[in-house]
């Protein structure tokens, strides 16, 4: 891998310039490991960067670090910076900030207090009684065009700086990250302890992308998003996204999800031909059971048949089976074909009560302080409980260094744990995790795994609900074979399987027993993925109830 020039020794910043010491390890950090994805512009940033003060740096990485790309001067106040114009001097003559840019009356307003709305642009006396956002209606009707801030306020004392390299930022940021949704605050989270990361060692194949290539690719599927999710036409979002080189599973993942929500819309849109032609070209989760679907509303009822026929061969995941099997019983009579036989789901155990309705706890808390004695305990978990134990046992192979998995220190998990390969790729890793629910072992794992790892980001783990003597009565309680059984089925669809669990977990210490309680209250009905875990726990042997709660005042 290539890589840039060096970058030069910089001294130790004054601890008012934490964020400043934290963008310049990002840029380090891009230099040496993605220097040859930067353009010939873009080294150029970074060496004249680097050539600047740092008083210079610190009030660019302030504006970069807040929301938008216009800011009052007088609003750019740093006690470590000093004069603000002085230190926005040599970012004016890099051309990197300006003070003249054309602002539209949305960008004004932003920028202004109503009373200097009224003050600069109100004529009639009648407006001051609007708010701010019906003043603004009403004056769009007189202000169209942009124009210069000494243009729209002539007689204010201020002066707008505004940010020019907006786009050379997202893509640092892009290619730091890996993704969009991250920003610059994961340093100074981090460096408060609010949030800390698994140390994970990144290989020089561990980038987020191969080529320079890559990254466009990433920037336009982000624009074509944008642009559908604004109410662009979907032909001109497709035209985009056609001719993209999506060569990496990242961005394929990308460019089918965005082509799977184009399907939706235009099935909402009762376009059905033109839904199935997304579905039919899309290979996110989902897309085959929406052809299906589609078929049907078309009438096509013998190609439905076909492909839900090849689902139920090879279904990909649980939720797909479930469907499937519905589509088949629904699609076999009008073609004349033998109904599909059905296994009969073994019904949970119910559990009916009539309480008192509370006035600000929700109907699980409610059959939570019903049923809760004190050799019985019972715990609002959901899904923490179980993802929160397989986190902890299986950390080594979550966070396992494979190539690609991790792009940069700020982690919460591994890019492609929702991605097929995910459990294939760290089978090994994951069979030894598994393998110390042979014996007692995994006790002592997962309580040394909670004591070394505690507070550290984690995708399965959920520390707020995780304390000390849930642990202990979860591990005193539970059966390692529920525990295999459980994790197994999480490692086989994780998105799908990491929800839907039951609601309430009631353990037994003395007699080291429990029972799961899914909780629904009036009028409520369970979803799917609540069924699927149901059956599940029943084909295992594992207790549960179903409690249907109505109120004693109704």
């Amino acid at each position: 891998m290539q890589t840039a020039p060096d970058t030069p020794i910089q001294s130790p910043l004054d601890a008012r310039f934490y964020y400043l010491s934290n963008f310049q390890q990002a840029l380090t950090w891009l230099q040496e490991r993605s220097g040859d994805l930067l353009s010939e512009s873009e080294h150029g940033f970074l060496q004249r960067f680097w050539a600047m003060d740092t008083t210079a740096q610190a009030l660019l990485v302030r504006m970069i670090m807040r929301k938008g790309s216009h800011f009052r001067l007088s609003k750019l106040d740093y006690a470590e910076i000093g004069c603000t114009r002085q230190a926005a001097k040599a970012l004016l003559d890099a051309g990197w900030i300006r003070h003249d840019a054309e602002l539209t009356l949305d960008e004004l307003f932003n920028l202004l207090r109503k009373d200097e709305v009224l003050e600069h642009l109100a004529s009639n006396p009648k407006q001051k009684a609007l708010n701010k956002s019906e003043l603004l209606e009403h004056l769009s009707e007189t202000y169209t065009e942009p124009r210069p801030f000494a243009a729209w306020c002539p007689t204010a004392d201020e002066q707008i700086l505004s940010l020019t390299i907006d786009a050379l930022c997202e893509r640092l940021r892009l290619m730091f990250f890996g993704n969009l949704h991250q920003d610059w605050s994961e340093f100074v989270l981090a460096e408060l302890g609010i949030f800390r990361y698994e140390p994970v060692a990144l290989t020089a194949d561990s980038r987020a992308f191969r080529h320079r290539t890559d990254v466009d690719c990433y920037l336009q599927l982000q624009r074509s998003r944008e642009q559908f999710e604004a109410g662009a036409p979907i032909s001109s979002v497709l035209q985009q996204i056609s001719t993209l080189v999506c060569d990496t599973p990242f961005l394929a993942a990308r460019r089918h999800k965005l082509l799977f929500r184009m399907g939706q819309q235009l099935e909402r849109e009762a376009d059905l031909q033109g839904a199935l032609s997304f579905y039919a070209d899309c290979r996110y989760l989902g897309a085959r059971l929406r052809q299906i679907r589609v078929l049907e509303r078309l009438g096509q009822q013998e190609q439905a048949y076909i492909l839900a026929n090849q689902a139920a061969q090879a279904p990909e995941s649980d939720a797909e089976a479930q469907a499937v099997e519905r589509a088949l019983v629904r699609l076999a009579r009008p073609l004349g074909q033998p109904q599909p036989g059905q296994a009969k789901a073994v019904a949970p155990t119910r559990l009916d009560l009539c309480l008192p309705r509370p006035d600000a706890y929700s109907v699980e808390f409610a059959v939570k302080a019903h049923l809760s004695e004190p050799e019985g305990p019972v715990h609002y978990v959901e899904n923490s409980l179980i993802c929160s134990l397989f986190g902890l046992l299986c950390w080594e192979a979550i966070f396992a260094p494979v190539p690609g998995a991790f792009f940069h220190p700020f982690h919460t998990g591994p890019v492609d744990l929702l991605s097929a390969d995910f459990h294939p790729r760290r089978a090994e890793l994951f069979a030894a995790c598994l393998a110390h629910l042979d014996s007692d072992a995994y006790k002592q794992v997962i309580r040394q795994r909670y004591a070394d790892k505690f507070g550290i980001q984690s995708p399965f783990v959920f520390w707020g609900a995780l304390d000390q003597a849930l642990l202990e009565q979860a591990l005193d309680c539970l059966p390692a074979a529920h525990l295999r059984a459980w994790f197994k089925r999480l490692l086989l669809d994780i998105k799908a399987n990491r929800a839907g669990m039951p609601d309430l977990i009631q353990f037994w210490p003395a007699e080291q027993r429990y029972r799961m309680i899914e909780v629904k209250g009036p009028g409520d009905r369970l979803q799917d993925n609540q069924r699927r875990w149901l059956a599940f726990c029943a084909e295992h042997g594992m207790p549960v109830d179903v409690c249907y709660v109505q109120w004693a005042d109704a």
